[in-house]
């Protein structure tokens, strides 16, 4: 491919990137006291939640695709480096406790490996081949969802982790904060969230950081409420593995069922702990056994099995 029809990737372009641009609002940040920094870093974190706003529709999409995919025994598996990294690496591993899932069902890859969570290992996001090395080790296959986190769009390890997971058939998603980038234009759902330049120019763990973390919030809160592990608003599939969850199960229940606190606490010890067959057995009148089997016909989806027919 010539040159010039890469031009976007090229390392002289960086500059032009809209993350990397200098914010008109904060030229002047080392002249201001502490209070004008937090708001001028505030009316810019306003604009956030804005920016999202216009990619809600491929969010919804991904939503689907991911909760689809998990349904059917795939994984989600999340790629970045860096910042972008590190907040994949965050939301994966706050799924397992937070709904109860197998940690293999949320996975990440992140260029330099678990060591870069705590010390900054940024010289791999350049490797393209690190990047389909350490995708391939993960053997993706049309079951799976991959999404690739860049804010600039174009970290070579990371586009090229995405495509090699594409040609193995997994559905890709990119979460990225400029337009018409390689990693945009590598994937099925390209999610674009323009947030502008940062208050630091090119410091991209400010807002282009926030607009990932709010967006995989929403994708794998999304996708987990779409498989039945969400009650209302309530987090039903919880793990109860220390005294505030357990504490958090025992609320939960008393809300979802209606009930008090005697009752809830006798319900999970019958459940042997388990929030949904616990609720289960309370709003259908099934012994633990049958709920536990309502439970699994129906793929774990509380509700449905609460509302299922006898």
């Amino acid at each position: 491919m010539p040159t010039a029809a890469r031009k976007p990737d090229s390392q002289n372009n960086v500059q032009q990137l809209t993350t990397e641009s200098q914010n008109d609002a904060s030229r002047e940040l080392d002249n201001k006291s502490a209070l004008e920094i937090a708001r001028i870093i505030n009316r810019e974190d306003e604009r956030v939640a804005k920016a999202i706003r216009k990619a809600l529709p491929e969010i919804a999409q991904a939503i689907d695709v991911i909760a689809d995919a998990i349904r059917k025994g795939g994984r989600l598996i999340y790629v970045g480096a860096g910042t972008s990294g590190r907040i994949a690496a965050l939301d994966a591993s706050e799924i397992p406790p937070t709904y109860n899932t197998d940690p293999e069902t949320v996975q990440y890859v992140m260029a330099g490996g678990a060591k870069a969570l705590g010390a900054a290992s940024e010289a791999n996001e350049d490797s393209r081949e690190l990047g389909g090395a350490d995708m391939s080790k993960r053997r993706p296959t049309n079951r799976d969802v991959v999404v690739g986190l860049a804010a600039s769009g174009r970290t070579p390890y990371t586009v090229a982790a995405v495509e090699f997971a594409k040609a193995r058939g997994a559905t890709t998603v990119a979460v990225t904060c400029n337009a018409d980038s390689p990693l945009a234009n590598a994937v099925d759902i390209p999610i674009i969230i323009e947030v502008g330049p940062e208050v630091i120019s090119g410091s991209t763990r400010m807002k282009a950081g926030t607009a990932q973390k709010m967006v995989l919030n929403m994708l794998t809160t999304g996708a987990m409420t779409r498989l039945g592990h969400v009650y209302g608003n309530l987090m039903v599939n919880v793990s109860m593995k220390n005294k505030k969850l357990i504490e958090r199960g025992i609320g939960i229940l008393q809300k979802a069922a209606g009930v008090d606190r005697e009752l809830a606490q006798h319900a999970l010890k019958t459940s042997n702990g388990s929030v949904p067959v616990a609720l289960v057995m309370i709003k259908t009148g099934l012994n633990a056994r049958q709920a536990e089997q309502r439970l699994k016909a129906f793929n774990g989806h509380v509700r449905r099995a609460i509302e299922a027919e006898s």
